[in-house]
């Protein structure tokens, strides 16, 4: 199962709160069979605990640690808000990415990810794709 899919990109959506769109992150990650429903939760315990927020209009939602017996399969899920979404003092998330990874694989991915987005060229492109497949190639390219 590939971590990253076309069935797990959702592009120019527009969410009224961080809760829907965490959960929509969430649900990509369970329809696509990497974890379990309880997880989705645990991502939104943890934003009620530390924001995943990052910079750069990027947030990154995971689940608390107590939530790895949920993960089934290593995968990511991404979220492109042109308009942004609010995750709290005037942190503007554009590309919202939920991560679900198993063992010690997410510090990996977060660092990972958070390079590809820390280039304010691949930011610009994530946030301009019109296709899943356009985003996708952004990410393989340069987490290879």
């Amino acid at each position: 199962m590939a971590i990253l899919s076309k069935d797990k990109v959702k592009l120019n959506v527009t969410g009224k709160n961080k809760e829907e769109v965490i959960r929509m992150a969430g649900e990509l990650l369970v329809a696509a069979g990497h974890v379990e429903p309880s997880y989705v939760d645990s991502m939104l315990e943890r934003e009620n605990s530390l924001s995943t927020y990052m910079g750069g209009g990027l947030a990154i939602p995971h689940g608390t640690n107590e939530a790895k017996r949920y993960i089934k399969s290593t995968g990511l899920s991404i979220i492109q808000l042109p308009e942004g979404v609010d995750f709290g003092e005037g942190n503007i998330a554009n590309v919202v990415i939920g991560i679900a990874a198993v063992g010690d694989d997410h510090l990996d991915i977060l660092t990972s990810v958070a390079m590809v987005c820390s280039d304010d060229d691949n930011l610009e492109r994530i946030l301009k794709a019109s296709t899943p497949e356009e985003l996708i190639d952004i990410f393989e390219s340069e987490m290879e």
